[in-house]
């Protein structure tokens, strides 16, 4: 008995401390109600098991069976030559690269192949088979379709003339699913990047073939005894990201804008008290917007309406989790329940009748926690399943795409009688605007007749906005929930840098209330928040899901384009952060930002630590490669100061680190502004 009280007590100390995990109350207070109800969460993982120092490092090889070979650094550091090898004879470089690299091919692959599930969706809905789904943005269609190689105007008799819009949506999915494994050439939307950038990567000899070879020539050079080369397996790493970030992402995005239209600024919420007691609780987790789109309507429509009532419920809400939250948040107004940490915790409040998820940065332990309540957890995706047997799989067919989602909504909606009675919804949500977009900022900064981005350039010239700042990514439970995202972009913004968010690090701000236009006055230094406040925009804007990262490429493009700030991204005054990264996907964006021209900066650890020429390779080499380079930093002003100083750094070469004076504008000199 009292050795058993020992390892109760072991156990018990164990436990993650709530206020130390979390810096968000309704997060603390599941923590603490999971606890008490003894269901376990990541959080108290992440106290109970240590991560492997050395896999931290990137020098752990367990690409053969003679290994896994470890090759930690000396306690006193390398002095001389570092003589540490694998049993293959394969040096920290080589093996941290690949490692590196392997890690860029399964982002690729997952980010990637979410944009072939929505190309050969839209492919369906061009050959009118799939009948759920329509083009709803037709003037995005003709927007990408030059870009895709496909005509929107056709000769008829000498006089041009617009071309068939069904003809033009059919050839651009023809041409968007050759995207993928096309047999030459190279992937058409690499030329949508400003000219002196592509230029860098055709002399770098790192252009994209097609998508799906990038992927699979890096798991074939990876295999033991092939590329030994760590610059060598680096420029594969760099081919495989820009496929993903100029390829099979900005095709998902391009494709999902014209099918479920192009977001504008809608008003929500953010934050577990989304949720309501009295009503039927369905969250959507994951990352494709296929099926999400149909339960939004199935939850709106007055069927499954009528029907909650029937079952005692006073409707409906639906709301989201990760990017398929983000998905649904920036096209319907869908709230957010939460982001990737919290996913337990919407269970354990016992008031989520359904959790539907389809593929990654789902945790198997959601079966688990499912068990302990009436939760109906539903699997939807071939690639995504669970081995637990309370788990409901329900495979999504594009082709039957409403009666799936009906037949998910009315499980939920039968299950609401099913709840116990300890129900523990925390009172905590933020309001929101969410949903921008290339062209919505565009529309903000220059009106209906006159859509620039010459406004945001005019801004960071007179110094009012210091810089731009991308800032997105995963939680991780290493790291305090949402400490470092908030942190970071409170420093960035009160130094008048306009911050662009995605993904988790999106649903944190918005958590934090730093997505309301209010918030400019509070936070922001005094240039950000008089432009904030004369536009009616927060100071972080919300550009979707990680897959719409390359909005923020996009919305980049366009700044060169508008002129004043230099002829290249590498040009301007941006930088990029993943302040709690722990996706293989963030190793893939990282690598096609910097490759971009992006200085790139990750926090908790990136794992080239026990590499150091590696290590060097990546954070100085590519900045004269590409004119851009990786980071890391763990502390998150010191992160934050980094990209400032970057942004300064620019600014001065660029000759703009002066304010400029304002000057009065008559009529006469607006109309002499060529835009």
């Amino acid at each position: 008995m009292a050795e058993e009280t020992k390892v109760k007590a072991v156990k018990e100390a164990k436990l993650a401390n709530p206020l130390e995990a979390s810096i968000d109350i309704a997060t603390q207070q599941m923590i603490k109600r999971a606890q008490q109800l003894k269901i376990e969460t990541v959080f108290d993982r992440a106290v109970d098991m240590k991560p492997c120092n050395i896999g931290m490092q990137g020098i752990c090889c367990k690409n053969c069976a003679m290994g896994p070979c470890r090759l930690p650094l000396p306690k006193g550091g390398i002095e001389g030559e570092d003589t540490r090898k694998g049993l293959c004879g394969a040096t920290p470089n080589t093996i941290a690269a690949r490692n590196f690299a392997r890690m860029v091919a399964a982002g690729a692959a997952a980010h990637s192949d979410h944009g072939r599930g929505v190309a050969e969706t839209f492919l369906s809905v061009a050959r009118k088979e799939a009948h759920d789904y329509q083009i709803k943005d037709y003037q995005k269609l003709v927007a990408i379709a030059p870009h895709l190689g496909v005509a929107t105007t056709v000769e008829v008799d000498g006089k041009t003339q617009d071309r068939n819009l069904d003809e033009i949506a059919l050839e651009v999915a023809e041409k968007a699913m050759a995207e993928w494994g096309k047999t030459e050439g190279e992937l058409s939307y690499l030329k949508r990047a400003p000219k002196p950038l592509y230029e860098k990567w055709k002399k770098n000899g790192v252009l994209p073939r097609n998508i799906d070879r990038e992927i699979v020539d890096i798991m074939h050079r990876t295999h033991m005894g092939v590329d030994q080369d760590y610059k060598n397996l680096t420029k594969q790493s760099t081919r495989a990201s820009l496929a993903d970030g100029w390829g099979g992402s900005m095709l998902a995005t391009d494709l999902q804008d014209v099918m479920f239209g192009t977001p504008s600024p809608v008003l929500s919420e953010a934050n577990l008290g989304v949720m309501k007691a009295d009503h039927v609780n369905v969250i959507v987790h994951g990352h494709e917007p296929l099926l999400s789109e149909m339960i939004v309507a199935a939850c709106q429509s007055k069927e499954m309406l009528d029907y909650a009532i029937t079952k005692g419920a006073k409707g409906i809400v639906l709301s989201g989790i990760c990017c398929t939250a983000n998905e649904i948040l920036q096209r319907h107004g869908v709230p957010q329940a939460g982001t990737f940490l919290q996913q337990e915790l919407a269970i354990i409040t016992g008031a989520c009748d359904a959790m539907v998820v389809d593929v990654q940065c789902i945790f198997q332990n959601l079966a688990n926690v499912a068990k302990c309540f009436h939760t109906k957890l539903i699997t939807t995706h071939p690639m995504g399943k669970m081995e637990q047997d309370n788990v409901i799989h329900i495979e999504f067919d594009e082709h039957y795409a409403m009666d799936d989602a009906k037949k998910i909504v009315k499980m939920a909606v039968d299950n609401f009688q099913n709840r116990g009675t300890e129900v523990m919804i925390p009172p905590y949500k933020k309001p929101q605007v969410a949903g921008f977009s290339v062209e919505s900022i565009e529309y903000h900064l220059g009106g209906s007749f006159r859509g620039s981005y010459y406004t945001l350039n005019d801004n960071i010239i007179n110094g009012r906005i210091r810089g731009i700042a991308g800032v997105v990514g995963c939680n991780n439970a290493r790291t305090k929930h949402n400490e470092q995202h908030i942190t970071i972009v409170k420093e960035l913004i009160k130094n008048d840098v306009l911050v662009l968010t995605t993904g988790c690090s999106a649903i944190a701000c918005a958590m934090e209330g730093l997505l309301e236009p209010e918030s400019a006055a509070v936070f922001c230094g005094p240039g950000l928040a008089e432009v904030c406040e004369v536009v009616g925009i927060p100071p972080v804007l919300h550009l979707g899901s990680c897959v719409d990262n390359s909005r923020i490429l996009l919305a980049a493009t366009e700044v060169v384009k508008a002129g004043g700030l230099g002829k290249d991204i590498c040009d301007l005054p941006v930088a990029g952060s993943a302040p709690e990264w722990m996706s293989e996907k963030a190793i893939s964006i990282g690598q096609y930002f910097v490759a971009s021209g992006v200085y790139t900066v990750f926090g908790y650890s990136l794992p080239v630590e026990g590499a150091p020429v590696f290590k060097n390779h990546l954070y100085k080499d590519h900045e004269k490669l590409y004119g851009g380079m990786w980071d890391c930093e763990e502390d998150p002003i010191k992160h934050a100061q980094k990209m400032i100083a970057h942004i300064d750094k620019k600014r001065k070469e660029l000759g703009i680190d002066k304010a400029r004076e304002r000057v009065l504008m008559d009529m006469a000199d607006r109309q002499a502004i060529d835009l």
